[in-house]
C-alpha cells in the first residue's frame, strides 16, 4: 500500500507542465525546527508563463514557521506579452505531526500574494493545509510526497478589466532528500474555480536548510 502511493505521488510530482500558475509554499507539511531557517528556489512553467521564484522560511516559535516568496514571470497574454513581479507569504501551524497517532504530518495555515506588470494587477489571499509522510531510505535519506489545498480569493485588474473570483488550487508533489543539506523537489499544481490564470502548472527546484 506504501509503495502504490508513493509511486501514485512520485508520478503526479513529476507529471508535464500543462496551464496554471499557484506560488506558495513548496515543500511538504513538517513545520521547521525553532531558530532554523530553509531557502528555495525554483522554476515555474506552464503553458503560458515561465518564471522563476526564490523562498525564504523561518521559524521562531515552537511549531510555527512563516515564509517569504518573490521572483520575476514572464507572461503570454496572446497579442502581447509581459514581464510579471510576484511576491508572497505565508504562515502555518503544525496540526498534525506523523508517530503512533497519525501516519502523517498535517500543517495549516494562511497565506497572501501579489503579482503586478503593466496594466496588471493580482491580489490572492486564503487559507491552506498540506498533508505529507516521509519515507526513509536510510538515516540520512529520505523521500517525502505531499498534497496541499487552498481556498483562494482573487482579485485581478487585467487592463480594463476587474474581476474577484474563488478557486481551490491543488498541490501534489515530492520532495527527494538524498543529498545532506540539498532537498530536491517537484510538484504539479491543479487549479479548481474561476481564476484569470492557467489551470495547472509545474514547479521544479531545490530546498535548501541552513
Amino acid at each position: 500500500m506504501k509503495k502504490s502511493l508513493l509511486l501514485a505521488l512520485l508520478l503526479a510530482s513529476l507529471a508535464p507542465a500543462a496551464r496554471a500558475q499557484v506560488f506558495g509554499q513548496l515543500g511538504p507539511a513538517e513545520i521547521l525546527p525553532v531558530n532554523s531557517r530553509l531557502g528555495g528556489a525554483y522554476l515555474n512553467v506552464s503553458q503560458d508563463v515561465i518564471g522563476a521564484l526564490g523562498q525564504l522560511r523561518l521559524s521562531f516559535f515552537p511549531n510555527v514557521d512563516f515564509g517569504f516568496v518573490g521572483g520575476l514571470s514572464r507572461l503570454d497574454l496572446g497579442a502581447t506579452s509581459k514581464t510579471s513581479l510576484r511576491l508572497a507569504a505565508d504562515v502555518r501551524f503544525g496540526a498534525m505531526k506523523a508517530g503512533a497517532g497519525s501516519p502523517v504530518d498535517v500543517s495549516v495555515g494562511g497565506g497572501l500574494g501579489v503579482e503586478t506588470s503593466d496594466k496588471l494587477s493580482v491580489f490572492r489571499v486564503g487559507p491552506s493545509v498540506v498533508a505529507s509522510h516521509t519515507f526513509p531510505f536510510s538515516s540520512r535519506s529520505a523521500v517525502v510526497p505531499y498534497v496541499g489545498a487552498m481556498f483562494c480569493f482573487t482579485n485581478s485588474d487585467i487592463g480594463d478589466h476587474s474581476k474577484a473570483t474563488f478557486s481551490m488550487p491543488i498541490r501534489f508533489g515530492t520532495e527527494l532528500r538524498a543529498i545532506p543539506g540539498v532537498r530536491l523537489v517537484g510538484e504539479i499544481q491543479v487549479r479548481a474555480g474561476d481564476d484569470p490564470d492557467n489551470d495547472t502548472s509545474f514547479n521544479v527546484g531545490v530546498n535548501l536548510p541552513f
